[in-house]
């Protein structure tokens, strides 16, 4: 399975912000997309899921040498900034998806199942989502993604302003998600793409731009990602 960009290009009046992005992202892998602060790396993220339309270009599943749309069931997106129905509790948020998706999710468990295998303790599980932290929240976040098994899985920064042991097992959950999945990891920190990921895309005015990493040492391919995003003209 990949996930082919096409010639996808955005602009905000007279910013174009995405130039000319092509590129495919092959299943199995975690691919770590880096761009300094202002790069578009969100913009694309939001195209892809259609939060926001595209000026030009497309985007496709290709299984089995056969083109197809993408459906929404097909993409998960975690957002930098967790959104989750804050009147309710973690329980009956997670009750309320199951319902909503009976007969969509696959293999379904219980839900402490689901909240044991995210490490959420059972005194959190009854308490409102407003007052979860922000990397209990990004948690049940990703919950949601796990449960719905998305082909595609887009994160915003998710583990920017998580605790190390939060962001130890989020990485973890990660690296046991990728049979079956593309990952695509959007992070502005060089040393966490290159702990979780297995691909470097550059966004690099307005282009995508995959580093080669064969034959190079890490302080070479880091030094080399530097001076790639040193002269983007996005700050």
């Amino acid at each position: 399975m990949e996930f082919v960009i096409e010639h996808l290009k955005k602009s905000y009046e007279k910013k174009e912000v995405l130039k000319d992005i092509a590129f495919s992202f092959r299943e199995g892998k975690i691919y770590g997309l880096l761009g300094r602060n202002g790069a578009g790396k969100t913009t694309l993220f939001n195209c892809l899921n259609r939060d926001i339309p595209v000026d030009s270009g497309s985007f496709f599943l290709e299984e089995h040498g056969v083109r197809r749309d993408i459906k929404p069931e097909d993409m998960g997106y975690v957002l930098s900034t967790p959104t989750v129905p804050e009147f309710l509790t973690g329980r009956e948020f997670l009750r309320f998806f199951l319902d909503i998706h009976e007969g969509t999710v696959e293999n379904p468990r219980d839900p402490e199942e689901y909240f044991d295998f995210m490490h959420i303790d059972s005194e959190d599980r009854d308490k409102l989502l407003k007052d979860y932290s922000h990397g209990m929240k990004n948690k049940m976040q990703m919950l949601i993604n796990i449960i719905s098994q998305p082909k595609i899985l887009l994160l915003d920064e998710p583990l920017t302003s998580l605790d190390v042991v939060v962001a130890e097992e989020m990485k973890q959950l990660l690296r046991s998600l990728k049979p079956g999945r593309i990952t695509i990891f959007s992070t502005h920190i060089l040393d966490l793409a290159l702990d979780l990921c297995d691909e470097i895309v550059l966004l690099s005015h307005g282009e995508l731009e995959a580093v080669e990493k064969s034959n190079l040492d890490q302080g070479e391919f880091k030094e080399k990602i530097l001076s790639a995003l040193r002269e983007d003209s996005h700050v």
